[in-house]
């Protein structure tokens, strides 16, 4: 059994426009809201949490009702084709609003930004186990991941490049490119998928494992199963607690606390993602010797580590930067395995569902860690940041540890040559 690599790939870009689009947001809406719009870091968390809130309602929805569609270019597709018009529209409405310092302008279209996102986001990622057999999922999670970011690097360059370091900065060139680079990914990806065809295919490969999981539909999982399905959610949610602290306020943090001016802070950020790239692929292989959760173990404990020692820095030093390395790492060996655990303890007319339940945990999280952490670095110092992360990975180490299920029964390559090959 070989993973499909070019399939996986041009998969991958639906990932890549969404991590496109977040690496943005996250890096330039809290750069808007406090030096355009002098809100607060407590407040500015609230409104950074509002995809968050969105998507907790959104992304099971729309995980569920793409499980149900069927249409001419299938279930996923028009979901992913009609949020990444309606986001492209919107976003570039942004720093417009940003330009013209209107407040309520700016909150109108970054919801409409955010609405957009939270409907396709499930379909996108469901797209992936739709077309890959249960044991290789970590693998091609890791492509996909490795896809998403690239899109990530892609925008944290333009910041770097199109940020000034002195004077006031117009985000209109950067957001309409990202814009621009969302469309043309979506756009490779259906003319290069034909998502009825591939399910076609996937159905007679897995005929007999499909029947079955027809025949359990959507049973109840057993009490063991459904024990470890939710202390994994619940490990997702204090992971995604302590890293999305971090990822939401770095921006601020590195030009108010470390001094770097301007777009600096994105050389930094873009050292983290292309570790991660470096990583995601090996950390999907790690996984099929040893076994999904210890993958996951590791990279937690990395993190662990990273968050503690980040926050011994009070100026900018180059060991920051190798710290972040690691956190590149750390984060690649969790996120490569840990969705391919959560379907893998779904049954198969459920993938849509499940990917709604793992990125409800996940944007719970993002819901109120902004806020809580934004607390801490208002009222308390900027210091808090890093300590903060650090105790919640820990506890998201404490309950991953008790998962006993979501390891598939992996299918190892006979040499190293089949890592390679890629299949029509």
């Amino acid at each position: 059994m070989k993973l499909n690599y070019r399939r996986t790939f041009f998969i991958g870009l639906a990932f890549m426009s969404i991590s496109a689009f977040w690496q943005l947001y996250d890096s330039i809406i809290p750069l808007i809201l406090k030096h355009t719009f002098q809100i607060g870091d407590t407040l500015a968390g609230g409104i950074m949490a509002l995809d968050n809130v969105l998507a907790l309602f959104m992304l099971p929805l729309f995980g569920a009702l793409s499980d149900k569609i069927h249409t001419g270019i299938g279930k996923r597709m028009p979901f992913i084709l009609g949020g990444t018009a309606a986001a492209a529209i919107s976003m570039i409405l942004i720093p417009a609003a940003d330009n013209l310092i209107n407040l309520p302008l700016f909150v109108i279209v970054l919801l409409v930004a955010l609405v957009a996102m939270s409907t396709y986001r499930s379909p996108a990622v469901a797209l992936m186990p739709d077309v890959t057999p249960k044991p290789l999922r970590s693998q091609a999670n890791g492509i996909i991941n490795l896809m998403g970011a690239l899109g990530a690097v892609f925008s944290l360059a333009l910041i770097s490049l199109l940020v000034p370091k002195e004077g006031v900065p117009d985000y209109l060139p950067i957001f309409t490119i990202v814009a621009s680079f969302m469309v043309v990914a979506v756009a490779i990806l259906f003319f290069t998928i034909k998502e009825n065809k591939i399910a076609k295919e996937m159905e007679a490969y897995e005929e007999a494992e499909e029947k079955k999981e027809e025949a359990k539909g959507s049973a109840a999982m057993p009490p063991a199963v459904r024990r470890s399905f939710w202390l994994l959610l619940t490990s997702i949610f204090f992971w995604f607690f302590a890293y999305n602290a971090v990822t939401t306020a770095f921006s601020k943090y590195v030009q108010s606390f470390l001094g770097v001016a301007g777009g600096g802070f994105a050389n930094s950020l873009m050292l983290a993602t292309v570790a991660a790239v470096i990583a995601f692929v090996p950390a999907g292989m790690i996984a099929a010797k040893i076994g999904r959760k210890k993958t996951i173990l590791i990279g937690i404990s990395a993190l662990a580590v990273c968050f503690a020692a980040a926050a011994l820095f009070t100026t900018f030093s180059p060991l920051l930067n190798v710290i972040l390395v690691f956190v590149g790492f750390g984060w690649a060996a969790i996120n490569v395995n840990s969705y391919p655990m959560v379907v893998e303890m779904a049954s198969g007319a459920d993938i849509g569902k499940y990917t709604g339940y793992y990125y409800t945990a996940s944007m719970s999280a993002q819901i109120l860690t902004p806020v809580l952490s934004g607390f801490f670095m208002e009222h308390v110092g900027y210091r808090t940041l890093f300590p903060y992360a650090a105790i919640f990975m820990i506890v998201a180490l404490i309950t991953m540890s008790q998962v006993k299920h979501g390891d598939s029964k992996l299918i190892l390559p006979k040499s190293r040559l089949e890592l390679l090959d890629v299949e029509d």
